[in-house]
């Protein structure tokens, strides 16, 4: 078999491993809207179950997944990705300013829109573990009304039995779960047939005519009745977001062959056992099931909810990391778990914090229905913050006119304000838990941006271009000792801090001593070719800048020794990192608020040691303090 033929098989066999995957990570959330989304479209508003209404409902239920799912995010979203990454704070790393580009104002409106949108989808990770897994549990009750005392902790205690796991990483975990849910899309599709072909007349709902009757008929409950319908196409953000973890064909793949046609044929099907059955809508997924399915079917649907979280906690993590990297949020542990997919990556204070919230949520709402209330407001908030920043892209990456780009945003803009502006009038019945977690969230973000900016400003007035403390040297020779020290500052052309604090001190230096600066850019990767650039400052003096994209894990050791650079070389055993580490303190100083400076110092002392975070030897790691007033 020639090289060739190997590779043409690897790839299909490669890219069915990753759509399994994807299966299992990513489609979980809208895979599980069946178990509560055609109930809560009647309950929650008080609609009449009759023909028409069903109809209607379902017409909208087939138009969204079409128009928001196939249209909008995997023919044009998708399309939107920063090398492969997807997720809306890489999609705000497209738009934002660069040095020399006068609408910086403007652009850093922008960034700041994408960073709420990316804030909102935290509280969205909190809800969808907590009403996936509630609502399947909920099954309980129809197969035996006894057990229902014990509904909230089984509930519970799978959520924290699926923390507990995320630690093995996305790819291993989507690989359990992509056979799971073949067989769950698989199940959804068999149970709504049946009804279809006993009831021929719901085909009818394809024709969007119904919505519109459905709109006329109802009217204002009929547009309030859209924050349920939206319930459909939860979990499309974290399909976006998750893009990094499997890439763009197997979600594609995944959606076309399984995931639509399974909901169509499921929602349809509900909707046909209404029609003769209207009593069933107090819970249509499982009613329409013989009686001796309910408890596998339970079964399965608890493994199927398990699945639905991964996508946000997936994404949860996704996003965690770019903002770190960033510079967006403090230095934090993060573990990457694949070997072959960079952008797999697991967080611990995330998992821990999603989990706490996650519990708290389905002891506090107590039902899905409850939790329903509060579902929907942040997803489609940040489904209209991402269509903003895709017109964006549109105009300036993609080269669009103005009137193609304006003709389709306005399209998508037309469909996610309505979903937005009906998620609205949830905000008292729980609407506003996901709102209070996205402000804060970005009050984190924006204040460590701001706080990290205004120390920078601090030490640039005490700053000695190098050029001047070298000649001092050349002037004033302090003693030389062997070895190699490594200045780390994240200002290039200046000369750090800690090495004045030594040079002052101590009265030596090194050798060889490198002024090292790890910079991030806004794409996700940087070539291993393009990682270093060197400079000879002379008399034994090195400038070093490392490059990494906002997906990687910089590793300052690997990097310095990967630099071929004549002259240059770093020998691992005769080697001292030398970091400063910043104390920062509130004052009344001009620069922020007192209580956001506060804030900004404790989360400085909070974050992951830079040694670590840099996975520098901690046997010769040296850390020099200065004290910062902010």
């Amino acid at each position: 078999m020639s090289n060739n033929e190997a590779a043409s098989l690897k790839r299909p066999a490669y890219l069915a491993m990753m759509s399994l995957g994807a299966l299992g990570v990513v489609y979980g959330d809208i895979g599980t809207s069946p178990l509560y989304a055609m109930r809560e479209s009647f309950e929650s508003h008080g609609l009449e179950v009759m023909q028409e209404n069903i109809l209607g409902v379902l017409s909208l239920v087939f138009w969204s997944l079409l128009i928001v799912i196939s249209i909008k995010y995997l023919t044009v979203v998708m399309r939107a990705d920063n090398e492969g990454e997807g997720g809306i704070l890489a999609l705000t790393s497209l738009v934002m300013p660069h040095e020399r580009e006068e609408s910086r104002r403007h652009r850093w409106v922008l960034v700041m829109i994408g960073l709420f949108g990316t804030a909102l989808l935290y509280g969205d990770g909190m809800i969808t573990p907590a009403i996936s897994v509630l609502s399947a549990v909920e099954g309980i009750e129809v197969a035996t009304p006894v057990l229902e005392p014990y509904i909230l902790p089984i509930a519970s205690a799978i959520l924290i039995g699926l923390f507990l796991i995320q630690r093995h990483g996305t790819g291993a975990v989507g690989r359990i779960f992509g056979p799971v849910m073949i067989a769950w899309f698989s199940i959804l599709a068999i149970l709504g047939l049946p009804h279809i072909f006993a009831n021929l007349h719901v085909l009818e709902a394809l024709n969007p005519i119904h919505a519109v009757w459905f709109f006329q008929n109802n009217g204002w409950n009929g547009f309030l009745a859209l924050g349920s319908v939206f319930l459909v196409v939860t979990g499309s953000e974290a399909l976006y977001a998750d893009m990094g973890h499997f890439g763009k064909a197997p979600i594609e793949i995944s959606w076309y062959v399984l995931v639509f046609p399974a909901l169509v044929l499921t929602y349809f099907g509900q909707g046909a056992f209404l029609l003769d059955h209207p009593e069933g809508i107090a819970n249509p997924f499982y009613l329409m099931a013989p009686g001796w399915a309910v408890w596998p079917l339970v079964i399965i649907a608890t493994g199927a909810t398990i699945i639905a979280s991964q996508a946000l906690i997936s994404g949860a993590f996704s996003l965690t990391m770019q903002a770190v990297q960033l510079g967006y949020l403090p230095r934090l542990r993060i573990l990457h778990t694949s070997e072959s997919e960079s952008g797999q990556v697991y967080i611990p204070s995330v998992n821990w914090a999603l989990m706490i919230a996650a519990v708290g949520l389905v002891l506090g709402f107590k039902s899905s229905s409850g939790l329903a209330a509060a579902y929907g407001v942040a997803v489609a908030m940040t489904m209209v913050i991402t269509t903003l920043l895709i017109h964006v892209v549109m105009r300036e990456v993609w080269g669009w006119s103005s009137l193609t780009a304006g003709a389709v945003v306005a399209g998508f803009l037309v469909v996610d304000l309505a979903y937005f502006g009906a998620n609205l009038f949830k905000v008292p019945d729980g609407g506003w838990f996901p709102l209070v977690i996205g402000v804060g969230i970005f009050t984190l973000m924006t204040t460590w941006k701001k706080g990290r900016s205004l120390v920078a400003a601090r030490l640039q007035r005490a700053e000695l271009p190098i050029e001047r403390f070298v000649g001092s040297v050349a002037g004033h020779t302090p003693i030389r000792v062997p070895g190699t020290a490594i200045y780390m500052s994240s200002r290039v052309g200046t000369t750090p801090p800690a090495l004045l604090a030594n040079l002052r001190h101590n009265e030596m230096l090194h050798e060889t001593v490198v002024l090292l600066s790890v910079q991030t850019r806004d794409v996700p990767r940087i070539p291993g070719a393009a990682r270093a650039d060197v400079w000879d400052i002379g008399l034994g003096f090195f400038q070093v800048v490392l490059k990494y994209g906002f997906m990687e894990e910089p590793d300052v050791p690997q990097a310095l020794a990967d630099i071929t650079m004549k002259g240059f070389g770093v020998d691992p055993d005769d080697t001292v990192y030398v970091l400063g580490r910043e104390t920062v303190l509130a004052t009344a100083r001009p620069g922020m608020m007192i209580w956001r400076e506060k804030l900004f110092a404790l989360m400085a002392r909070n974050a992951l040691n830079a040694a670590r975070f840099f996975h520098l030897p901690t046997d010769r790691s040296l850390e020099i303090g200065v004290n910062v007033e902010i």
